[in-house]
């Protein structure tokens, strides 16, 4: 039998977009929203499809961050007074759409579960939010 779940999970981080030519080139924080879809076959034995923690968990390690891009000087400025997280393009609320839902679908897999996102929206602010159906 095909399901599907919905998990929404709230974190606070800091990015910029260098590349960006405006105001977004500068670093600056965010209440992350991610709201995930993810559809499958439910496990039979336990009776769920991808446990609802587990996508918190997956979701969790970006919380508190600072998230750049791996070509982003400023990365090696900050690394000396906090973690940074890197990405292989522009952290912009797309491409975590994308890391998310790639860490969600590894996950699942590495577990024995059909378990795919089928839709991840990442709101960066209230009424600006990226949609990835992949």
């Amino acid at each position: 039998m095909i399901t599907r779940i919905y998990k929404e999970v709230f974190f606070e981080a800091t990015h910029r977009l260098q590349s960006y030519p405006g105001k977004c080139a500068r670093l600056h924080g965010h209440q992350w929203r991610v709201e995930v879809w993810i559809k499958g076959t439910v496990n039979k034995d336990t009776g769920i499809l991808l446990d609802y923690n587990c996508i918190k968990e997956i979701i969790n390690p970006f919380d508190h961050q600072v998230i750049l891009s791996d070509t982003d000087p400023m990365a090696d400025a900050i690394r000396p007074f906090h973690e940074v997280i890197t990405t292989p393009s522009e952290p912009s609320s797309e491409h975590i759409a994308w890391i998310i839902a790639s860490l969600i679908d590894k996950y699942a897999v590495g577990h024995g579960s059909d378990a795919r996102v089928e839709k991840i929206r990442v709101w960066e602010s209230i009424g600006c939010y990226a949609e990835l159906v992949p």
